[in-house]
């Protein structure tokens, strides 16, 4: 039955085309800022606003490429993994809670929907703040976190 069910939510995910809006709760913590550029540009864009913010940049991952170059049949629209963050800053979440390590660094998604859109999607801090159960002085940072991520954001999303 599980099988059954994993192979009916692929099928779903497949001919959605996306995942967040086909799966979407309404307190699901993935926020999504349509980009006012292609995908190569949005992800340049972003980049460069990390690296000008002085934030440690750790890798860029195309999952798209990785699926063709795994042999995977069914073509997966471009979808890049942007994975960077600030050691100070995320160390403290782990210190206060070492599972809300699974949430740091930072991941921010930039994928084309299937009418050629570009996205830029990530998990939104506050809504990690609840799932570790941070609250009172912890909020600081999420709050410092959640300020950061909006701003990298903005300097893709169109108007």
């Amino acid at each position: 039955m599980i099988k059954q069910i994993s192979q009916s939510a692929v099928a779903l995910l497949i001919a959605a085309g996306t995942a967040a809006p086909a799966l979407a709760q309404p307190d699901d913590g993935i926020v999504r800022v349509k980009s006012a550029y292609s995908t190569d540009e949005t992800i340049a864009r972003l980049k460069q606003d990390i690296t000008a913010k002085g934030i440690r940049f750790f890798d860029e991952i195309d999952q798209a490429k990785l699926a063709a170059d795994a042999g995977v049949k069914l073509p997966l629209r471009r979808s890049t993994l942007l994975v960077f963050g600030n050691p100070p800053l995320g160390t403290q979440f782990i210190n206060g809670r070492p599972e809300a390590g699974i949430d740091w660094p930072v991941r921010l998604l930039v994928q084309e929907d299937q009418h050629g859109n570009v996205w830029a999607t990530y998990t939104d801090f506050g809504w990690i703040a609840r799932r570790h159960g941070i609250s009172g002085a912890g909020e600081g940072p999420f709050k410092t976190a959640s300020g950061v991520i909006a701003s990298i954001t903005s300097s893709v999303q169109a108007k």
